[in-house]
């Protein structure tokens, strides 16, 4: 149980008094996005070195690079039309659409003449699933870079052959948990839909389920599948989604080796283990399940295009050409003066871009984000 601490506890206290137990994906979603007091809407920013985690955007520019360098292979697979128009969801403080746009510029002048930018945030928690707002865009290509984890999810637990589900109440003035019966039968039957063998698992295995991910897909499918009514881009649209996240197809995610899930809260970047604490101050996420985005991008006509890890596509586009680049353009008084007082600050300085890009190489941390590409 947690002690109540904040306003927004003292909030959800008050409706589960006046309207009984709440899901846990309801109670997330008041973490994460209640008007005026949720994680992501109360005005503080939680993103950086400053906050309670970072993103690959934090860590260096090659990221943005390679997006952009990926950005260019798709305008020219589509025959470089004019507008290449970008839409990036869940886009933050927009660092990734100024580096990809500053790459551009310097390095594309003739993709940077054609491209389209756009940015929508989260916000309300809502804003990523009404793709409605967004259908004039009439995006060739939907970026979204850690968003789908942050979906609020379901909760459920495993005992004897049945499937429970978390609720969050009250207890004694606080903040509990009980199980009880799935709320949906989404929720109920998403583990069988997936073959996920989960009544072999032992007693109190749990899970989460990201039906929201299910919404979005379905939504931003619609944003490349949608015909414009636009007399210079008739006919047939083509595009692409590209998501970024952590997570695994479904047998990997859902194993018997995950007996506690995946849930996670970062709070000053520290993983801290009790989601009913503190809610609006840190954040609440969970890995994704790639075979449900794909799944339901096939239902709405897309084709799989690609899946591997931030790693593998990081070196397809070139994040290793990039760095050995700079090293011979910027860090040549290495060799030609190591000794010196010149040479060492630069030998410092070119550890530390080292550094950060095998961060976003590595394959036990930000290298093993898996990236997603559906096609139209």
């Amino acid at each position: 149980m947690a002690t109540t601490t904040t306003q927004l506890q003292q909030l959800i206290l008050a409706r589960i008094q006046q309207a009984g137990r709440m899901t846990f994906a309801e109670y997330m979603r008041m973490a994460l996005y209640e008007p005026g007091y949720g994680y992501y809407v109360n005005g503080e920013s939680h993103v950086g070195w400053q906050g309670d985690f970072y993103t690959s955007t934090d860590v260096a520019d090659f990221f943005a690079h390679c997006m952009g360098r990926q950005l260019q292979s798709m305008w020219e697979k589509l025959g470089r039309p004019e507008p290449f128009t970008v839409l990036e969801q869940g886009a933050g403080r927009g660092d990734l659409a100024h580096g990809v746009q500053n790459w551009a510029r310097q390095e594309a002048p003739e993709l940077a003449r054609a491209l389209t930018y756009h940015t929508a945030d989260i916000k309300s928690g809502q804003d990523a699933l009404q793709a409605e707002r967004l259908q004039a865009l009439a995006p060739t290509v939907i970026i979204s870079n850690e968003l789908v984890d942050a979906f609020p999810v379901h909760i459920v637990e495993k005992h004897g052959a049945q499937l429970y589900e978390l609720y969050v109440v009250e207890q004694e003035g606080r903040l509990g948990v009980l199980l009880d019966e799935p709320s949906s039968p989404e929720v109920a039957n998403y583990l069988d839909s997936y073959k996920i063998p989960w009544r072999s698992f032992e007693d109190g295995w749990r899970a989460e389920i990201n039906l929201d991910a299910l919404t979005w897909m379905a939504r931003t499918a619609q944003l490349l599948t949608t015909p414009v009514a636009c007399p210079t881009r008739r006919g047939k649209r083509h595009g692409y989604i590209l998501a970024i996240d952590y997570g695994e197809k479904a047998r990997e995610l859902y194993s018997r080796y995950r007996h506690y899930g995946t849930l996670a809260c970062y709070y000053q970047h520290q993983l801290v283990e009790q989601p009913l604490a503190r809610p609006g101050r840190q954040d609440i996420t969970a890995h994704v399940n790639f075979s449900a985005l794909i799944n339901e991008g096939r239902r709405h006509g897309l084709h799989l295009s690609g899946y591997t890890t931030q790693r593998e596509w990081l070196k397809a586009y070139g994040i290793d050409e990039e760095l050995t680049r700079i090293r011979a353009r910027d860090f040549a008084i290495i060799d030609t003066e190591r000794s010196s007082d010149r040479g060492q600050a630069a030998l410092l300085q070119w550890y530390n871009l080292r550094q950060r890009a095998a961060a976003l190489t590595d394959p036990a941390g930000m290298g093993n984000f898996k990236v997603l590409i559906l096609r139209h």
